[in-house]
C-alpha cells in the first residue's frame, strides 16, 4: 500500500505519444498533415491496410461518470444529417489518398451507436464500404448500449460484416447506476448479450470501471459473478478518471467524499484481477483480460499486440483515420483532431473543409519514444540495443527509473527494461519516465486522471 500512496500521481494513459496536451500545435498545418496522411497510405494501404474510427456522439441520457465526448439529446432527426457529414468527410480523405481503401479494422465508438436506427447506420456504412475494399479478415465491432440495442441492430451489423460487440456494464450495483445515471438491469445485458450469440456474433466485450461512487468490496463481487454468468470473451477493467475541471457538470454530481479512497481502490482492483483469473481469464497488457480463444489473448502471448487511440487492438495499422466530432487521426508522421462541438463539425465539412482544428507533427524524437513507450504498454519491456531506437531522451528515462526499479517495479539490464510483475500495476508511471515533452514543461494545472 505505501507503494500506490507513493506511485498514485496524475499520469497519461498513454493511447499516444505525444499525449494530446503536450501536441504542438503552433506548428502544426493541414497541408502538412494531408502530405502526411498520403505518405502514409502509400506506405501502408497494399502492406497492412488502414484503421477507421468512426466516432458517434449522440446518446439520449447523461452517464455522469463518462469522460466521452458527447452530445445529449432525444432527437432523433439529428441522424440522417451527422451520417451524411461523416460521408462528406470520408470523401475527402478519399479524395487526398489518391487510391481505393483497404480497410483492415473499423470500430464505431461514441456516444451511442446504437442511438442510430438499424437502416442509418447500413446508410453510414453501406456510404463506407463503396469506396473501399473490405479485407476478408477484417475486424469490425461497435460499442452498444444495453438499454437500447435491439435484434435488430445487431442482425443489420453482423449483415454487414460486424462480429464484436463491445457492452459498457460498469456495475450492476443499483445504487452505483443510480448515481451515475446508468440503469441498466442484469436481465437486460443478458438479453442482449444472448441475442448477440443467437445472431452470430462471436467476440463479446464487457466494459467495467473500478473507482466510481459508493462501490464496495461486496458489490464488486456480485457485478463479477453476474459478469461470469454471461462470460463474455473480453473484459476492459478501466480506472474511472474523477477530472470534474474537464467533464464539468455531470462528474459533479457527486463527490470525492463518495468515491473509494485510494488503497480501497486499489483493492477494488486485485479483487476483480483475482476474480478473473480464477475464472480463466488473463491479463492483457492494461486494464484489460481475456479468455484463452480471444484475439487479444493470442496477439499478447505471441507479442503482437498493438496499441492506438481505440485502445488495444491486434490491427497493426500505421494508419488510423478518425471520422466524426472529436476523432483523432493517427497518419503514424502526424496527429490530427476534429472539431468537438457537433455543429461546428458539420458546418466545417458541409464547406468542402477537413474538420481538424488541432494536431501534432511528430519530430524523430518523438518517433523513438512513441515507439518505446508502446513497447511497454504491449509488452512490459522496450530495448534501446540498435543505433536508431537511442537519443539522449532514452538516457534522461533511464536515470528516472533508477528509483522505481530500487522499488521493484522494473528490471533494468544493458540496453533493455523490463517491467516486473510487481511494477505492472504501474505501467502508467513507468512509461511516463521515457515523456520527455512531459519532464520539459511539468503540467501547471490537473491534466490527466490519477493512476489509481
Amino acid at each position: 500500500m505505501n507503494l500506490i500512496r507513493k506511485y498514485n500521481v496524475a499520469a497519461p494513459r498513454y493511447t499516444s505519444y505525444p499525449t494530446v496536451p503536450y501536441w504542438d500545435e503552433n506548428s502544426f498545418d493541414i497541408q502538412e498533415w494531408k502530405a502526411l496522411l498520403k505518405k502514409s497510405f502509400r506506405e501502408s494501404n497494399d502492406k497492412d491496410g488502414i484503421s477507421l474510427y468512426i466516432h458517434l456522439p449522440f446518446c439520449e441520457k447523461l452517464c455522469t461518470y463518462c469522460g466521452c465526448n458527447k452530445y445529449i439529446t432525444v432527437n432523433h432527426a439529428v441522424e440522417v444529417p451527422y451520417i451524411q457529414a461523416l460521408l462528406k468527410e470520408w470523401q475527402l480523405y478519399t479524395a487526398t489518398f489518391g487510391g481505393r481503401p483497404r480497410i483492415r479494422e473499423i470500430h464505431l465508438g461514441g456516444g451511442t451507436p446504437t442511438f442510430f436506427s438499424p437502416e442509418n447506420l447500413t446508410l453510414l456504412l453501406e456510404g463506407i464500404y463503396s469506396t473501399v475494399e473490405l479485407l476478408p479478415d477484417a475486424s469490425l465491432g461497435f460499442e452498444g448500449h444495453p438499454g437500447n440495442t435491439t435484434p435488430e441492430h445487431l442482425q443489420t451489423l453482423f449483415n454487414l460484416g460486424f462480429r464484436r460487440i463491445s457492452l459498457g456494464i460498469q456495475d450492476f450495483d443499483p445504487r452505483v447506476q443510480e448515481i451515475i445515471n446508468r440503469i441498466q438491469p442484469f436481465d437486460t445485458v443478458a438479453t442482449v448479450v444472448a441475442n448477440a450469440r443467437k445472431t452470430g456474433f462471436t467476440a463479446i466485450n464487457f466494459d467495467l470501471i473500478y473507482g466510481l461512487p459508493l462501490q464496495t468490496a461486496c458489490g464488486m463481487q456480485d457485478t463479477i459473478d453476474k459478469v461470469m454468468q454471461l462470460r463474455p470473451d473480453r473484459i476492459s477493467f478501466y480506472s474511472y478518471a474523477h477530472v470534474p475541471w474537464i467533464k464539468g457538470v455531470g462528474q459533479r454530481r457527486y463527490s470525492t467524499a463518495d468515491l473509494p479512497k485510494d488503497e480501497e481502490k486499489r483493492r477494488l482492483y486485485e479483487l476483480g484481477k483475482l476474480l478473473f483469473a480464477r475464472n480463466g481469464y488473463a491479463e492483457i497488457g492494461m486494464d484489460h483480460f481475456a479468455l484463452p480463444g480471444d484475439e487479444l489473448f493470442t496477439a499478447c502471448k505471441k507479442g503482437q499486440l498493438h496499441r492506438n487511440f481505440m485502445g488495444y487492438t491486434v490491427s497493426h495499422t500505421s494508419l488510423l483515420v478518425g471520422l466524426g466530432s472529436s476523432s483523432i487521426g493517427d497518419s503514424r508522421y502526424a496527429y490530427a483532431q476534429n472539431e468537438k462541438q457537433v455543429t461546428a463539425y458539420q458546418e466545417m465539412v458541409n464547406k468542402g473543409l477537413f474538420p481538424v482544428v488541432r494536431g501534432h507533427v511528430l519530430s524523430k524524437e518523438d518517433l523513438l519514444l512513441r515507439g518505446h513507450i508502446h513497447d511497454l504498454m504491449c509488452t512490459f519491456e522496450t530495448s534501446w540495443c540498435k543505433a536508431d531506437t537511442q537519443c539522449d531522451a532514452v538516457i534522461d528515462g533511464l536515470q528516472r527509473l533508477q528509483e522505481l526499479e530500487r522499488d521493484g517495479l522494473v528490471d533494468v539490464i544493458p540496453d533493455k527494461v523490463a517491467v516486473t510483475s510487481k511494477g505492472r500495476p504501474f505501467i502508467r508511471n513507468i512509461c511516463m519516465a521515457f515523456d520527455a515533452r512531459l519532464w520539459r514543461q511539468l503540467p501547471q494545472s490537473e491534466l490527466f486522471s490519477k493512476v489509481i
